[in-house]
């Protein structure tokens, strides 16, 4: 982050600390259509035209270390094999074979020199290449060439791995615009995957992502947690196209520290905002981290069905010194957590809210715009002639949006 987007952030914490109103010119959010986060038919428009059309975090790049390594992701709702090729590339296929749609693994992780189909053991490279059939003689003219494994769009930042199931979309750089110079100050690549969970959630995917794109509910949610130490009131937040944004919140104190975060080593090139402030970056559609100088707490939220989801939290940290700092960590988690499970616990009581008669729809504050952000560009994505005119939301924001 270069001297000028500090100065900015900062002089924008204090105009958000002193404004009484929102700025001159901000437009009025309409409504969010309820039927956005409880109809069927939403979730389908969202699951073809947003979902697979996006760049989906699907691994670390110490999951396939080896040559000849994969693993297997199916939080897209479709299984998608990743592997390290045996000149070091990394590709990514449909796990379906082309005869009569087998899949070709079905472990969550392995290694070898290739894919044997456990239905009729048709095997392939791991290039994806149709390698030999069983019983050659019987097919008539087959031609190899054509039956290879149909590939998915691989590419990384840093050491995460990223899929895209729209064989036309933009490069992963490209489409993160001014977000993947931001984040280069955290040294992606050498970071290390230091722990995954995931927790099950019964609530509308957008319901929990919607709480964290804003930080108006810390007093209500988080009274005795984050609120203790994040002032919301000088809240400052940059959109960007795509559906990016970032959302810097001062702490209460300057010198304020996290204490789990005390004694780990810590990533030098980090700047001085999210030393000294609560940074948050939300990669659309479904990441969301507060990164740091000792580390980065990655959420992913994969919607499951119109009233469920996974979220799944992965921690990325300086590469350990000889020391164990297991204990250390756990101690991270584990006040991380708390904080977590604030929400994950009011989701499920919002979910059974909305469901209900008394959700008509959602009017959005100034605070909350990164919200309203979200969604139109969920709109772009799956098309907004597609979206039922009900559903649908109107694109208000442009001339918020940061295209430097």
């Amino acid at each position: 982050m270069d001297a000028s987007t500090t100065r900015r952030i900062k002089e924008g914490m204090a105009f958000e600390a002193a404004r009484t109103e929102p700025p001159s010119g901000f437009p009025k959010l309409p409504d969010i259509p309820a039927a956005r986060y409880v109809d069927p038919q939403f979730l389908e428009l969202e699951k073809h035209g947003l979902w697979k059309r996006s760049w989906l975090y699907a691994g670390h790049v110490s999951q396939v270390a080896e040559r000849g390594s994969w693993f297997l992701t199916r939080n897209t709702g479709t299984p998608i094999l990743v592997v390290r090729n045996l000149q070091g590339e990394l590709r990514a296929f449909y796990n379906t074979c082309r005869h009569r749609g087998g899949p070709l693994v079905t472990e969550d992780a392995g290694q070898g020199r290739g894919f044997v189909c456990g239905y009729h053991g048709w095997s392939y490279t791991l290039d994806g290449q149709l390698k030999s059939v069983r019983d050659k003689r019987d097919f008539v003219d087959l031609d190899f060439a054509c039956r290879s494994l149909l590939p998915v769009r691989c590419e990384t930042l840093g050491g995460w791995i990223f899929i895209n199931e729209d064989p036309e979309a933009s490069a992963l750089l490209e489409s993160l615009g001014p977000l993947e110079s931001e984040l280069r100050q955290f040294e992606l690549d050498n970071l290390m995957l230091v722990h995954s969970r995931g927790y099950d959630v019964p609530c509308n995917v957008k319901l929990l992502l919607d709480v964290f794109l804003e930080v108006y509910h810390l007093k209500s949610i988080h009274q005795n947690t984050a609120d203790r130490f994040l002032d919301h009131r000088g809240m400052t937040v940059t959109l960007w196209p795509n559906g990016h944004s970032r959302m810097v919140t001062p702490n209460r104190r300057p010198d304020w520290i996290d204490p789990g975060a005390r004694g780990m080593p810590e990533i030098a090139s980090v700047t001085e905002m999210p030393r000294a402030n609560n940074v948050s970056y939300n990669i659309f559609p479904n990441i969301v981290m507060p990164p740091t100088a000792t580390g980065i707490p990655m959420l992913v939220f994969w919607p499951r069905t119109a009233n469920s989801m996974r979220i799944e939290c992965h921690w990325f940290g300086p590469k350990l010194p000889a020391e164990d700092l297991s204990a250390l960590w756990e101690v991270r988690i584990r006040n991380f957590e708390r904080i977590l499970f604030e929400d994950l616990e009011f989701a499920a009581k919002l979910q059974e809210s909305v469901e209900g008669p008394g959700f008509m729809g959602i009017p959005l504050n100034y605070q909350e715009r990164r919200i309203y952000h979200w969604h139109e560009e969920a709109d772009r994505r799956i098309g907004i002639e597609r979206v039922p005119a009900p559903m649908r939301v109107e694109q208000v924001l442009g001339d918020w949006v940061d295209k430097s």
